[in-house]
């Protein structure tokens, strides 16, 4: 009778999402061009893409993108049902592993990030346009105007 409920808990733990994916997810960050920091809002940091985090299959973040010369960008990750997730949560089902099913679905195994690997194309900041100055314009001189003629006395 042991070894029975032995076997029935083995199956219904391989079935098991946490047990065949675990809990944890490896992201990967990278930019165009690479060498810009990445920190996420989570917490998470490198200080030149591209870089490797393992992240919890649970948390959605952001990414934020920075690189001397070029836009700060922003990234969302956020998390959908993998395909191999649902087959191991099933796999729960059809053992009857319910205590299975709810640890899945307490550690997020069941889910994986999106986007991943996480890209982004840094848009460079534009250059201020030169400053034109202004030269000083030769200007004619202004001749005076003549003196009005002498009119001649009145003859009589």
């Amino acid at each position: 009778m042991k070894l029975a409920i032995v076997a029935a808990v083995g199956l219904a733990v391989a079935g098991c999402a946490t047990v065949t994916r675990g809990t944890t997810n490896q992201v990967t960050v990278s930019s165009e061009p690479t060498g810009a920091e990445a920190v996420s809002s989570s917490g998470l940091f490198c200080t030149a893409t591209p870089c490797t985090w393992e992240v919890s299959r649970k948390t959605e973040f952001a990414v934020t993108f920075k690189k001397p010369g070029y836009r700060t960008e922003q990234v969302q990750v956020g998390t959908k049902l993998a395909g191999s997730g649902a087959a191991g949560f099933a796999g729960n089902v059809l053992i009857g592993g319910v205590v299975g099913m709810g640890v899945d679905a307490a550690t997020g195994a069941t889910l994986e990030h999106f986007p991943n690997p996480v890209f982004v194309t840094l848009q460079p900041v534009a250059a201020p346009k030169p400053v034109r100055v202004a030269r000083p314009r030769k200007v004619a001189p202004v001749k005076a105007p003549a003196p009005p003629a002498a009119s001649a006395p009145p003859q009589s």
